[in-house]
């Protein structure tokens, strides 16, 4: 299997980097069905997850906006890229080492992961993949045999990382922000080429507003699989923000389990800027940066080219309200000749946050109820009354057609945030897992699992309130 470097021809972005030599690491997880997808045996475990054998690795510059503050040089500070592998159809894929030691970028840091980040980002990437939403995923996790002193000692881990690549809106802030126009012209090009192929053909100025619309429609898609599986990704800063519209970085990620659009869980999220409601709005913001760093490479003025993508932006909030009605309709079975869905849409919601209403299983009953089950129906009667009435007497007249439309978008089982962090807390005890496999398998098919499954249980009743995730290594 040969690696290159796709970021090379833009020498701004790409700088050498060494990865640390641990003398005891050891391979700990392995995502066999992943590896043997990319036709990537056993005996290329040390080289993509210890970097073992690779002359030459890369750490990406970026900048980035975190948190709605500025950063010019952020940079992969604990990251190698080992390089790019393409693929039977001829896509390239990037295989990035996490915690595999300092970089330039590190700015003081060791360059080093604890283990619990590791298995958060393996449980979790590996469980949106399983739900359908977009993601890169995790090749593996390796131990280093070194302790680490965060909160506490901790083993340290390097996580292996597939992506279709790991260009973010930050790459083409800092390009932009060094006032590189040649490299963020070749950035532009290589974006197309990785991932809009379908664009090769626009030319000048009508290329770029082309790249941008392709851009948002994919941050769109994101963001709504996001909230159709009740996930928070906790840290939407633009340098967390890949252009491809993959989630990427694990770090204070969390799921919804009573449901409330203001719920945020990241510790550093005090105001709530990413909380489930507010991702929406987030996607916007984090594409109108974007937009900002392609405005001096239009032949055009620059207040033209700024009139053109801000009407590009400006479609935003329509394109998104449609993609997100289709999606709260596809969760209820609702038809478009169901007449007016947003009242029944909204009505379900409120109910929803009022009641606080655990938010998968809710929608899971609903399901069980169009597919011929009885399940919970007992309990949604008691919690939301007429509403539910009203909502049989539409979905009884198509009930195969909403079964087949739920079926698809609701799923049983998610990484209860409970069940992640029982798992996280046996590797940091003990090394190892019991529960992780069964997890893993549940979260595989989630929307095929049988009614007795151990993780279709409640999550505990207060499980959300005093509940953290934390971002850092």
């Amino acid at each position: 299997m040969k690696l290159h470097n796709p970021y090379q021809h833009i020498p701004a972005l790409s700088h050498q980097a060494e990865v640390k030599h641990f003398e005891q690491a050891q391979v700990l997880l392995w995502n066999t069905p992943l590896a043997e997808q990319f036709g990537l045996g056993d005996d290329e475990q040390k080289r993509l997850l210890l970097g073992q054998g690779v002359k030459k690795t890369t750490a990406l510059a970026y900048a980035g906006h975190q948190f709605g503050n500025y950063v010019p040089l952020l940079g992969d500070g604990r990251a190698h890229l080992l390089g790019a592998l393409v693929d039977e159809q001829g896509l390239s894929w990037d295989i990035q080492l996490k915690g595999s030691g300092a970089t330039q970028f590190s700015r003081g840091g060791d360059g080093l992961c604890a283990i619990g980040p590791a298995i958060r980002e393996f449980i979790m990437s590996e469980a949106l993949a399983g739900l359908g939403v977009p993601t890169s995923r995790c090749l593996g996790v390796a131990l280093t045999g070194e302790t680490l002193m965060r909160q506490q000692p901790s083993a340290g881990a390097i996580v292996s990382r597939l992506a279709s690549s790991h260009i973010r809106v930050g790459s083409f802030q800092f390009l932009a922000a060094q006032q590189e126009t040649q490299a963020l012209q070749q950035l532009v090009e290589l974006t197309i080429a990785r991932h809009y192929p379908e664009l090769a053909g626009e030319t000048g100025d009508a290329r770029l507003l082309a790249l941008f619309n392709a851009v948002m429609a994919k941050q769109i898609e994101l963001v709504v699989q996001w909230m159709r599986v009740g996930f928070i990704h906790g840290v939407m800063n633009t340098d967390n923000t890949l252009v491809s519209g993959e989630t990427i970085d694990y770090g204070p990620c969390a799921m919804i389990n009573q449901f409330d659009f203001n719920r945020a869980f990241s510790s550093i999220d005090r105001q709530g800027r990413y909380a489930y409601g507010n991702q929406p709005q987030m996607a916007n913001w984090n594409l109108a940066r974007f937009a900002e760093t392609l405005i001096d490479l239009f032949a055009a003025s620059r207040e033209q080219a700024v009139e053109a993508l801000t009407n590009a932006l400006n479609q935003f909030g329509d394109k998104f309200n449609l993609a997100l009605k289709q999606m709260w309709m596809s969760k209820l079975g609702l038809l478009a000749t169901d007449g007016e869905q947003e009242p029944l849409i909204n009505e379900l919601l409120m109910s929803m946050q009022q009641q606080q209403l655990d938010f998968t299983n809710t929608f899971a009953q609903l399901t069980d109820y169009c597919q011929g089950k009885q399940t919970g129906l007992t309990q949604l009667e008691a919690d939301l009354g007429p509403w539910l009435e009203q909502w049989q007497s539409v979905v009884n007249q198509h009930l195969r057609q909403s079964a087949t439309l739920m079926s698809k978008a609701n799923p049983q089982v998610i990484p209860r945030n409970h069940q992640v962090e029982a798992v996280i807390a046996d590797f940091e005890q003990q090394g190892h897992s019991d529960k992780l496999a069964p997890l893993l398998a549940a979260l595989k098919d989630p929307y095929q699992v049988q009614a007795q499954h151990h993780y279709l249980q409640h999550p505990p009743t207060t499980s959300d309130e005093q509940y953290q995730t934390f971002c850092g290594t």
